[in-house]
Formats: structure tokens, C-alpha cells, sequence
């Protein structure tokens, strides 16, 4: 069973029950390490992190990361943690003077009991301790540590209290009335939620912009799902990568079923410079296809001025990586099937079923929700849950200023502060 934990103790920070480590009330000597090998899947599973049903845009949100800060402010004052070397590659069984101070690490931030001790052994505590706060900065918990986990471990604890207030003020800036039904993209965590009423319906990872391609913070509405959707390329890659990849394989458009229009005539590769600029005023379009399509089976359509929406993918395989920051701006969606369910919730099309056979069936349909929905793309990478977990995640694009002084982070806080979701949006795409 999975176990929620609260604030409590002196750093205010999510302890784990003595009565959850019984191996270490019996054995603290030289055969703690066999005591707990027997101990390791309960108590990873008391380790666990259990997932919050609450939106990250919400006062309950707003609310527990400003408790958060204060319990950071805390922290920072009575020194931080100190940084942890030497340890990239520990794992169960191993045995060095780094898992000790891996332990006192996790102690300060609260993924480990403090009566977990200071042995040097990788025991199973210290795995699910690790997985804790894998869970906690979006990383794939192995339990393991590893180059990446590292790194998240030696974030200075007052550059961690600055995120907490820039993410207060950021959150604070959506305390209006968001919808009923609305999604949020959160772009740092590279995750979607749905949100019905006041709970998150579906949770999905996501695919977002590189650094040099960043995804847009808006506000839009979902008008639309377009099922087999063809695939206009943009402007921005075709220079960027359709003409580099054609100088390096001249058969790369036709393989990937890729149309070149000059108008409503068509054209083939061949009669192109691909050694100008002479691509760049054509259109490129890619046909409807789930294995070839970058769309996947489905765009959903909401319109903005950035020119950027939501869509499936063939290459599902990113949604295991840490690192998710891969588009070109648009964002792509991990069990896209399910979201469009919930998007067209109280129409013909919602059934799974339907969706199903439509895909199959190949031809383009598009089908519009009950009402548009409102979408908020985001930046928060700094917020706590009213379970008392706090969850950080890396500043990809630079908005956070780590450094910057107190004063400058309202102006640097990215949000819209005056958006109605029941207003009509007129836009089309």
C-alpha cells in the first residue's frame, strides 16, 4: 500500500515512520546490511512517492508551496546539505564512505528516516530514498545513482528556496478562474494534466521544444482534434532540417512520404536546389500515416499565434527519457488516445472504440469537444503538493535567473493574469 507522508520535524520536510524501518530498531551493527536485504521491497514501497490528484495551477498548489518556502527558508538557515561526490555510480550492495554522506543528503531533504543511520552499505532504505527523490525532480527511478541524480542532489539548497518563491509568484498568477475542464502543459516537468472540476483526470508525459526551439507560454483553447491529419511542415524546419537532411539524402522526403506543393502542383524532389533557399518557398506536406506521420495519428488543434499545437507521435520512446525537450515547439503527447477521450467527453467520437476505428479507418475526421477547452501552457518548475511533497525541476530555458535577487522575480515570473475561459475565441487554423 502506498504510504502519504507530512510535514513535520525541525526541517518541516516528509519523514518516513520509525514503525516502517523495523530492521533498523533491531540491528544498527555489522549486520544491518543483511537485515535489510530481506526488508527491500516493503520498504520501497513505503518509499514510494504516490502521485497527487491535484493540479499544479490550483490554491491547494499555491497554498502548500508557500508552506514549502518557508520550510526551505529553514533549511537554508541552518546550512543547506552539503554536496555528495564520488557517488555516480552506487547501488544496492555497494560499501563506501560517499553512501554515508548520500544518507545524510537524503536525511536533510527528507527522501530517508534519520534512524536510517550513517552505514556505509547501499542498503535498501538508501535505494528507496533514492527513488524518492528521483520521483521528486522528474527523474527515472532506478534507485540507482547515476550522473543525472547526482547532479539534482547538488543543487544548492538556497538556489532550491529561490525556485520555490519564483514558482509562488508564477502560481499565484493563475489563482483566477482557470474552467471547469481545462489542461495544463507544464513545460520544465514536460507533463500534461486534464483537470475536471477540482482533481487531475488523465496525467501524461510529454515531448516539448529544444532550448534553441523553445515551446511558448500561453493561454489558447483546444477547438478541434483532427484525426489522420496531413502534416504542413513549418517554415522554421524546413530550413533547419528538411534541406540538410535532403543535401545528405537525396531520397529522404520520398521515404518519409513528404509532398513538395509549388501552390496546388505538386513537384518532385528532383527539380529542387537543395544547395539554395529555393525549398523555403514551397510547401512541404507529409501524408496522414500513424508509423510515418510526425503528427502520429492525431493533431489537436488550438489555435494560437505561435503556430504550435499538440499532437501524437510515432516515436514513443522519448516518453521514457529524462530528458524530453525534443520538438520544435509544438508538444507531443504520451497516450494521446485517452486525452483525446477526455477532450471529446459527451460526444460520439469520446468512445475508445470510435477513436480506435477512425485511426484505422485512415481517412481525416475532425471532431470538435462540447465546448472549446482552455489550455495553459506553462513554466512552473518549482511546486509542493498538500500531502507535503515538494518537486523541482530543471530550468531548461533559463527563466528562472538562479542568482537573481528577490526583487526581480515578479518581472521575471511568466504568466497571463487576465484570461476568461469562457470567452469565445474566434481563431482558426
Amino acid at each position: 500500500m502506498l504510504t502519504r507522508v507530512s510535514l513535520t520535524g525541525s526541517l518541516g520536510l516528509a519523514l518516513l515512520a520509525a514503525a516502517a524501518l523495523p530492521a533498523l530498531a533491531q540491528d544498527r551493527g555489522g549486520g544491518l546490511a543483511q537485515a535489510e536485504w530481506a526488508q527491500n521491497y516493503d520498504s520501497a514501497a513505503t518509499m514510494r512517492v504516490q502521485r497527487s490528484n491535484t493540479p499544479i495551477l490550483s490554491p491547494q498548489t499555491l497554498a502548500a508551496t508557500e508552506q514549502m518556502v518557508e520550510r526551505y527558508r529553514d533549511i537554508v538557515a541552518r546550512g543547506g546539505w552539503q554536496p555528495v561526490s564520488g557517488a555516480e555510480r552506487l547501488r544496492v550492495g555497494s560499501k563506501s564512505p560517499a553512501v554515508t554522506a548520500l544518507r545524510q543528503r537524503l536525511i536533510v531533504s527528507g527522501d530517508l528516516d534519520p534512524a536510517a543511520g550513517s552505514s556505509p552499505v547501499y542498503d535498501s532504505y538508501v535505494e528507496a530514498g533514492v527513488r524518492r527523490f528521483q520521483a521528486r525532480h522528474g527523474l527515472n527511478q532506478t534507485g540507482a545513482m547515476n550522473i543525472t541524480t547526482v547532479q539534482a542532489m547538488n543543487v544548492p539548497a538556497d538556489v532550491r528556496l529561490r525556485q520555490l518563491e519564483l514558482n509562488a509568484v508564477r502560481l499565484r498568477s493563475y489563482s483566477g478562474n482557470l474552467g471547469e475542464r481545462y489542461v495544463i502543459v507544464n513545460i520544465p516537468a514536460a507533463l500534461v494534466e486534464t483537470v475536471d472540476g477540482d482533481h487531475v483526470a488523465t496525467r501524461h508525459a510529454a515531448g516539448v521544444g529544444k532550448i534553441d526551439r523553445q515551446s511558448p507560454i500561453m493561454n489558447a483553447k483546444i477547438q478541434e482534434v483532427n484525426f489522420n491529419p496531413y502534416w504542413t511542415v513549418p517554415a522554421s524546419i524546413i530550413k533547419k532540417d528538411l534541406i540538410p537532411k535532403m543535401q545528405k539524402d537525396p531520397a529522404y522526403l520520398t521515404d518519409n512520404k513528404i509532398r513538395i506543393f509549388n501552390g496546388d502542383r505538386e513537384i518532385p524532389p528532383s527539380q529542387v536546389n537543395w544547395h539554395s533557399d529555393e525549398a523555403t518557398r514551397y510547401r512541404f506536406r507529409q501524408d496522414p500515416g500513424v508509423d510515418l506521420n510526425s503528427m502520429g495519428f492525431v493533431r489537436i488543434n488550438i489555435p494560437n499565434p505561435h503556430g504550435v499545437y499538440m499532437h501524437d507521435t510515432p516515436a514513443k520512446g522519448i516518453f521514457g527519457d529524462d530528458f524530453r525537450f525534443v520538438s520544435s515547439g509544438c508538444v507531443r503527447v504520451q497516450n494521446v488516445r485517452e486525452y483525446v477521450s477526455w477532450i471529446l467527453q459527451g460526444t460520439p467520437n469520446a468512445n475508445p472504440d470510435t477513436i480506435e476505428a477512425i485511426i484505422q479507418g485512415g481517412q481525416r475526421v475532425d471532431a470538435r469537444p462540447v465546448a472549446p477547452i482552455p489550455v495553459y501552457w506553462t513554466y512552473i518548475t518549482a511546486w509542493s503538493t498538500p500531502d507535503g511533497l515538494v518537486q523541482f525541476r530543471d530550468d531548461i530555458y533559463k527563466r528562472d535567473g538562479a542568482g537573481a535577487p528577490t526583487a526581480s522575480m515578479a518581472a521575471a515570473a511568466a504568466g497571463p493574469r487576465n484570461f476568461n475561459p469562457d470567452a469565445d475565441d474566434d481563431q482558426t487554423n
